[in-house]
Formats: C-alpha cells, structure tokens, sequence
C-alpha cells in the first residue's frame, strides 16, 4: 500500500458515519479559508526579491512540500487547492479589519461546530487529538472524498478501501 493510502485510510478511520463526513465536507474547507484569512496579515514585502509574503503563504507552503513528500499527484492537487484558498483568504482580509477578523473568527468558529458535531454523531475524537498530522489529514481526506465522489482517483480508493473497507458501504451504514 502506499503511503497516501495508508493516511487516508488511517484518517478515515475516524470518520466512518456519513454525517461525521458530510459535517467535513463544509467544516474543514471553512477552517482551512479560516486560517488563511487570518494569516493573511501581515503583510511582509521584500524589496529585492519583488516578492510579498504572508503567514498564510509560509504556513500553506510548508503544508504544500509535506503533500508532496506524501505523493507527487496528491501533493501537486493540494498545492493548488492550498493557493486557491490563500487567494481567498488574501481577498477577504483586504477588504477591512472587521472583515478579516470578523469574517477569519467566525470562518473558524462555525467551521469547527461542524466538526465536533459531527465527531459527536461520529461517537470518536478527531484524529489530531491522536496525532497533530490530522490536521493536515483533514483537507487531504476532504479533496480525496470529492475525488471519489466524481468518480476519480479510483486506484487510491481501491488502495484505501482495501484497508478499511468502502466508502460506499461506510457512507450508507450509518
């Protein structure tokens, strides 16, 4: 098995009842625009460079080079699932100060309500409370299920189905 495989499979242990699942698919795309709206400032600008960089860029970079360490294919899919959402966030905190950190606090909030209430249904604790690489699990898992959902990647899910069974079947148990 590969190791995508086997993360994905690791993380979707955790999440087993479709509820848990379908509370992901809006909860951690909120969290992660959440964190890029709130790191998008400040705004550090090196002349010489002709470059400016945020919080947001260096966090999601350094997530980008452990999607690639992960699997090439994988890690180029969320580097620029990584660059859309930094635009995003990039956006949002332009507009005013109330809007960045209003909109990146409440982005964050609600997105994280989704998430327990869905560990609640799902009966389990979040991965990252056994290991902190859940949180970079998380959006991975989330872009792999809309994947499969249209009906891609389908060798990475015969990989991860082997290991904890189908998504299908996982999704219509609960």
């Amino acid at each position: 098995m590969t190791a995508l495989a086997e993360t994905l499979a690791g993380y979707g242990e955790y999440h087993r009842d479709h509820r848990n699942v379908l509370t992901h698919a809006v909860g951690v795309p909120m969290i992660v625009l959440a964190l890029d709206v709130l790191l998008a400032r400040p705004v550090f600008t090196m002349p010489l460079l002709g470059v400016e960089l945020t919080p947001a860029i260096i966090v999601s970079a350094l997530a980008a080079v452990w999607y690639l360490q992960l699997d090439l294919k994988a890690g180029l899919l969320m580097t620029v699932l990584l660059a859309v959402f930094v635009a995003l966030g990039a956006q949002i905190a332009a507009i005013s100060t109330l809007a960045w950190l209003g909109g990146g606090i409440a982005l964050f909030v609600v997105g994280w309500a989704f998430q327990f209430i869905g560990h609640h249904w799902e009966g389990r604790k979040p991965a990252f409370v056994d290991d902190l690489r859940g949180l970079l699990h998380g959006p991975l898992f989330m872009a792999y299920e809309g994947l499969w959902a249209l009906g891609l990647a389908k060798g990475t899910k015969r990989e991860v189905d082997a290991l904890y069974g189908s998504s299908e079947n996982r999704l219509r148990s609960s």
